[in-house]
């Protein structure tokens, strides 16, 4: 167990693609979508345990998700859940959990992570993070985690790195946003493509300074909180630079300017949990490739999601590649591959029915 390593779990996303069963008031982080008995949240915070303390772990989340938060997580003291007053994408999460750290360890090391993401090889993946806490321990760089792809998946973002023999830890050559499915084919077959996680390692002392050389403005709208954090002022602090504070993703802020962005590869059976239809690659299935959680009858169907209250048989005939999601006030039916659409599909339910539904 690494010391000064400080973890910062992302909680605060809606989780609007498992629509219906992901809401707005329990979104898919605080969900058991992978069936273990315990949510992904949960998941993600036993996983750190064996590289940290518990008082090491740090949450930021949106302050309506304060109470979920601590009945999952009750080892927690308050002060380690990081209220967001409004979403402002994970560039301002970021510097808000750093200047808050660095006022209480600023010779910490940082580790950045979603809430919702599967990791089924536990001990392959505290490799790659030892690698990474190893290296930022002792060079200024800005990590992030590359997951070796094994297909061309066009819903993910991709980093290319410079081929360095001998070296674990690669030097970042380009970030690709979500490419088209030829481009995603060319990544796989170069071979020096590996898709973005959205896991981050760094010493408090790099991404201070990244904010401060490509981001002055965060930085100095959160380096004036430095008498504030851990006082009973920090909530008012919080609120009133969140008002002044842009949206913006890490990525854009920080990764794609900075310089010493390097990468560690991985292959730890991750999954991002993005979708249903991502869901149903990790989920056990039948003979036909179909995952049934609930009460079904599938006839002459293959590839499918069914979900529904045990109490409710669902019969389906002739269905292929379909979402079938069954809830006491929602039914949805589509093509579980169309998570693009499903913004849409929030905004006209709740133009029909109101707010209850989402």
């Amino acid at each position: 167990m690494s010391k000064n390593v400080h973890v910062v779990i992302m909680a605060g996303g809606s989780g609007t693609r498992f629509w219906p069963y992901s809401r707005d008031s329990k979104p898919k982080q605080f969900l058991d979508v992978v069936g273990t008995g315990r949510s992904l949240l949960q998941m993600t915070f036993d996983r750190f345990r064996e590289i940290t303390t518990t008082d090491k772990i740090w949450i930021v989340t949106n302050e309506k998700y304060d109470a979920l938060v601590s009945e999952q997580l009750p080892e927690l003291a308050s002060e380690q859940i990081l209220l967001e007053p409004s979403k402002r994408n994970t560039a301002p999460c970021i510097a808000y959990a750093a200047y808050k750290i660095l006022k209480k360890d600023p010779e910490a090391s940082m580790i950045v992570t979603p809430s919702d993401h599967a990791i089924f090889k536990e001990k392959e993946f505290q490799k790659v993070i030892h690698t990474a806490l190893e290296d930022v321990a002792n060079e200024e760089h800005l990590i992030t985690i590359g997951i070796r792809p094994n297909r061309p998946e066009i819903g993910y973002g991709y980093i290319q790195y410079i081929s360095q023999p001998g070296s674990e830890v690669k030097k970042v050559k380009t970030f690709t946003e979500k490419p088209q499915l030829d481009l995603a084919k060319k990544f796989l077959e170069s071979g020096d493509f590996l898709w973005n996680s959205g896991i981050f390692i760094w010493s408090i002392d790099a991404i201070v300074r990244a904010f401060e050389s490509h981001e002055e403005e965060i930085a100095s709208l959160f380096a004036a909180g430095l008498n504030e954090y851990f006082t009973k002022g920090e909530e008012k602090f919080i609120k009133k630079t969140y008002s002044h504070c842009k949206n913006i993703s890490i990525d854009y802020a920080i990764m794609e300017k900075a310089e010493n962005v390097y990468v560690v590869p991985g292959d730890f059976g991750w999954s991002d949990l993005g979708s249903w239809n991502a869901l149903h690659e990790i989920r056990d299935k039948d003979e036909n490739n179909n995952v049934i959680e609930g009460s079904a009858i599938v006839y002459q169907g293959q590839d499918n999601f069914i979900k529904g209250n045990k109490e409710k048989l669902i019969l389906a005939h002739n269905l292929e590649g379909y979402l079938v999601a069954d809830f006491d006030d929602v039914l949805l039916i589509c093509k579980k591959e169309d998570s693009s659409l499903f913004k849409d599909f929030i905004a006209d339910a709740k133009a029909k029915k109101g707010d209850k539904l989402i």
